[in-house]
């Protein structure tokens, strides 16, 4: 396990007074590593807009199938996953190590209370490897630097980045930082990438509340803003579309879910 806080404990920096994003999702989810603060503001947010479990739920699902696609459509062993968030069922090791027991997956966070729970992450099969990086999204070099002792940054990786970009103010220049992520990767790499959008009036408000006192607030962007982030790669069909609608199981449901409020997409680099 990589920590580049190493000299100081991880709960020493953990701020049990203010909610953050990882432990409000955790609690969404139905986790229990979260504080007061965090349901208490997840309470909120679902009093705001109910539909927030389903959300997450579908970010969790599509995580699963674009693995599933990544694995044993498009060949990929190795995984970059950053902003990881805290360990739940079916992380990316887990689905990824369950189809090609031989993958190798490095998780990046900069959250101290996942680097807590990180020894959860770090199981693997005896063919594969995991590895956990303390580092920050808007520090592409580093993560770079920190994965390349676990992945072989030669051959291909799958960057997974979910509900991370809008994290990334317009500031921080997020379609620059995940420029820099693909850059030094091998052809043949892959994005997979989903955020928040700002087509749903109750999630904005339920965002906008949730912004008045977290540790790190939330963008949201329009679909295209989000699409754009996967601009110079080549995007794989269905294209940029609601969560639900990228690869849905034929058995999971007749209509795909009314709620609209994330969209996804997959792309490979050329």
């Amino acid at each position: 396990m990589s920590d580049s806080n190493a000299a100081e404990p991880a709960w020493a920096r953990v701020d049990t007074t203010v909610p953050h994003s990882a432990r409000v999702w955790d609690f969404l989810l139905g986790g229990k590593d979260h504080f007061a603060i965090d349901r208490e503001v997840g309470e909120t947010l679902l009093r705001v807009f109910p539909d927030f479990v389903m959300v997450a739920r579908l970010q969790r699902e599509f995580l699963a199938r674009a693995v599933h696609y990544l694995v044993t459509e498009a060949g990929i062993r190795q995984f970059l996953d950053i902003g990881t968030g805290l360990p739940t069922a079916d992380n990316t090791h887990e689905l990824a190590q369950r189809l090609a027991p031989e993958s190798r997956v490095v998780y990046v966070d900069n959250d101290p209370i996942v680097l807590v729970h990180a020894r959860a992450l770090l199981t693997s099969t005896p063919e594969g490897a995991t590895d956990y990086l303390d580092a920050d999204v808007r520090d592409p070099e580093a993560i770079l630097d920190g994965a390349a002792k676990t992945l072989d940054l030669s051959q291909p990786v799958a960057v997974m980045m979910l509900s991370i970009a809008g994290q990334v103010t317009d500031d921080d220049d997020p379609k620059g930082l995940i420029d820099r992520l693909m850059g030094p990767l091998a052809p043949g790499s892959y994005l997979a990438l989903s955020d928040g959008v700002n087509t749903n009036p109750a999630l904005v408000q339920a965002v906008t509340t949730y912004n008045q006192s977290a540790a790190n607030t939330y963008q949201l962007r329009s679909p295209e803003q989000v699409g754009a982030f996967l601009a110079g790669l080549d995007l794989v069909a269905p294209g940029v579309v609601p969560t639900p609608e990228w690869h849905p199981p034929l058995d999971r449901w007749d209509e795909p879910p009314t709620v609209v409020s994330a969209v996804c997409g997959v792309a490979k680099k050329p």
